[in-house]
């Protein structure tokens, strides 16, 4: 990792196009399924051109997330196959507009998902970004689109928390989890977050109500144990592996909600005699690119509802763990390992 950078410096590139966009750039290019350690910087990849509906941005900023570990193992389903230019979630100013793009300009701030956001350039779906707001840096601005809004989904419109209920939020101390921890408290929650040792402190700092250390104590039992034997009402659920089970056995029968949008331990399953005979519970899986795209309506009322919470202070920008771009597969392996905490980025 490296010190704070200018980011509104652009790049050197010995070639340009005619709008003094480089024809060439940097790029972390995964070359295998065997892990982040293929993952290798090229110097001279193609500049990509947005098409209909797209803009081009120049990256000052490229959010690391479990899913490029993921992708990395060939383990995301759907995921990219190698050799590809790693990345989904990046933040930058807009360099051009493909046709039929309304509403953004050239010099526009942004922050949004799409595909190769591991470069000095990329292109992104108009209709998948996100303003970088007043105030944030494009480095802050990053999770907005994706560890807010997926923690904002989970929480309400698809967990459809109310006041006075329990939360139970796995994975607390992370980028998601951190977001989760303060918005449900701030909805009236009381929250039961769950993380490794090492990072207990971080979550209790944000409010959480109880903390769990999820490695060495029977995460149910000690749910059961804090809501006098009823379980908890939602359940944010991203570990997934042997502790899927456990988050199905900790949420409230019945009337309980599991919300499903990560797997960062591994594939685990339930079948209909476990939610007929043993987890009587309301399954939900999230995913918010997909969310994004078949149910617009729900994702812009997301963006609104995150504008009106950082209006309230409750949605604080927060400055992540920024490596240089040549760095990134030491941020993922560091990622894969569970040793980091809070949001990780990219700068090229």
């Amino acid at each position: 990792m490296t010190s704070r950078a200018d980011l509104t410096q652009h790049p050197d590139a010995s070639a340009t196009g005619a709008e003094g966009i480089p024809t060439t750039m940097r790029v972390l290019r995964q070359t295998s399924l065997d892990g982040p350690q293929d993952m290798h910087l090229i110097t001279d990849a193609p500049v990509p051109a947005p098409g209909q509906g797209e803009i081009l941005i120049r990256v000052t900023a490229a959010g690391v997330n479990f899913a490029d570990v993921m992708q990395t193992r060939g383990t995301y389903q759907g995921g990219p196959r190698p050799p590809y230019v790693a990345g989904f979630e990046a933040a930058g100013v807009v360099v051009a507009l493909g046709d039929a793009v309304t509403g953004l300009k050239v010099g526009t701030r942004v922050a949004g998902l799409g595909y190769g956001a591991f470069a000095e350039y990329m292109v992104l779906p108009a209709t998948a970004v996100a303003p970088v707001p007043a105030g944030w840096s494009d480095e802050q601005a990053l999770g907005l689109v994706l560890n807010w809004a997926t923690a904002l989904a989970a929480l309400r419109p698809l967990g459809r928390l109310a006041p006075d209920e329990t939360v139970l939020i796995y994975a607390a101390a992370g980028g998601v989890g951190q977001a989760a921890v303060k918005m449900a408290k701030h909805y009236g929650a009381t929250v039961i977050a769950a993380a490794s040792p090492g990072k207990l402190d971080t979550v209790r700092a944000l409010g959480a109500d109880h903390v769990i250390d999820y490695r060495n104590t029977d995460v149910t039992a000690e749910v059961l144990r804090l809501t006098d034997g009823n379980g908890a009402d939602l359940v944010l659920e991203s570990a997934g592996g042997a502790v899927f089970s456990a988050s199905l056995a900790a949420a409230k029968r019945v009337t309980g909600r599991v919300v499903v949008y990560g797997m960062a331990g591994g594939e685990a399953a339930v079948t209909n005699r476990d939610l007929n005979f043993t987890h009587q519970i309301h399954l939900i899986g999230l995913h918010i690119g997909v969310l994004a795209d078949t149910a617009p309506q729900i994702f812009t009322g997301l963006m609104d509802e995150l504008a009106t919470l950082r209006a309230a202070g409750v949605v604080t920008p927060v400055m992540p763990t920024v490596y240089d771009l040549a760095d990134g597969p030491q941020a993922l392996m560091a990622l894969e390992s569970r040793t980091t905490i809070g949001k990780l980025a990219l700068r090229p």
